[in-house]
């Protein structure tokens, strides 16, 4: 019978590890459906949503259809940066720059959605 040494146990028991890791790490876009969707519905179900359940639970159900269909896409940095861009050019030529910089993380924010709005300040001498 052939013995192997502990360090080669040691070494498939990594390797194998690691496989195993990457499988499940590798889920079908259907089951990170469903997962999003369970995520979805259980924030519906625990009352942190800022929807009635009823609503909340249609929405879940209705964005885990649309992702079978492949209907739904990820929004990457890019888009989001411009939405920040359009939104402060709405705004007269003098607020845009602190618009600029509010929407990039500065200054302070409070509120929620939830709780009615999100309140995004800027502090500094008066103009």
């Amino acid at each position: 019978m052939n013995r192997l040494s502990s360090q080669t146990l040691r070494t498939w028991g990594a390797a194998a590890a690691l496989l195993m890791a990457g499988v499940a790490g590798a889920q079908s876009p259907a089951s990170q459906a469903q997962q999003r969707y369970e995520q979805e519905r259980a924030v519906c179900m625990n009352g942190t949503s800022n929807q009635e359940r009823s609503t909340c639970l249609r929405e879940a159900g209705a964005a885990l259809q649309e992702s079978r269909r492949g209907g739904l896409s990820t929004v990457n940095e890019g888009e989001l940066a411009q939405n920040r861009k359009v939104r402060c050019e709405a705004l007269p030529a003098p607020d845009r720059h602190e618009c600029m910089l509010r929407m990039q993380g500065e200054g302070t924010v409070s509120g929620t959605a939830q709780q009615g709005g999100i309140l995004r300040e800027i502090t500094g001498p008066a103009r």
